[in-house]
């Protein structure tokens, strides 16, 4: 895998951590650069440690699967791509909006932990192809970081108009990534 594809399954991952750092931005009053930055630490230590543990896991099943690898990496892209998709058009309207008192950590914790689930997949798929983890994990990590910041400096200038078609695009460019993968490209 070129690092052209690694760093748009990078963006296409950061894209629901984006979201949540709008929605985060969006209940700042003022900018607080110490709250933007515990945000985007949050969602870039779990968007990089996910992978790895599903790296972990797939590489101790890779050998049983070797020859369906490319169709079991399709498949995992195409379920979190199509997640996404469903997930932007299916949003809830009630949804809260943050508040600008003190960061709630456990909350933090989880939107991390539910932000990043479908990276544990794509780390299963980086196991059946043999991708260099290390480098992987950190540009993913490194790239959600960044996109998180600018996430909640973007939710606390413009609002919530990014939200959903940042979650499109990620859905959309971890599938087409599947199928470059599916078709061997």
């Amino acid at each position: 895998m070129g690092l052209v594809e690694l760093f748009l399954i990078a963006v296409g991952l950061s894209m629901d951590a984006f979201a949540v750092s709008v929605c985060k931005g969006l209940g700042m009053r003022r900018m607080n650069m110490g709250q933007a930055v515990v945000i985007s630490l949050f969602f870039g230590v779990f968007q990089a440690l996910m992978p790895l543990v599903g790296w972990f896991v797939g590489a101790q099943f890779a050998h049983f699967v070797t020859s369906y690898a490319h169709f079991i990496a399709f498949a995992l892209l195409a379920f979190v791509g199509g997640k996404m998709l469903w997930d932007a058009f299916h949003e809830d309207s009630d949804e809260d909006q943050p508040s600008d008192s003190k960061l709630d950590i456990g909350e933090l914790f989880m939107l991390a932990i539910a932000t990043s689930i479908d990276a544990l997949a794509v780390g299963v798929s980086f196991a059946f192809l043999d991708v260099a983890i290390a480098p992987s994990v950190t540009m993913i990590g490194v790239t959600t970081f960044v996109l998180s910041m600018a996430g909640v400096f973007i939710g606390h200038q413009f609002g919530s108009r990014w939200e959903k078609p940042a979650t499109i695009a990620g859905g959309i460019v971890l599938i087409l990534i599947g199928f470059k993968i599916l078709l061997g490209l």
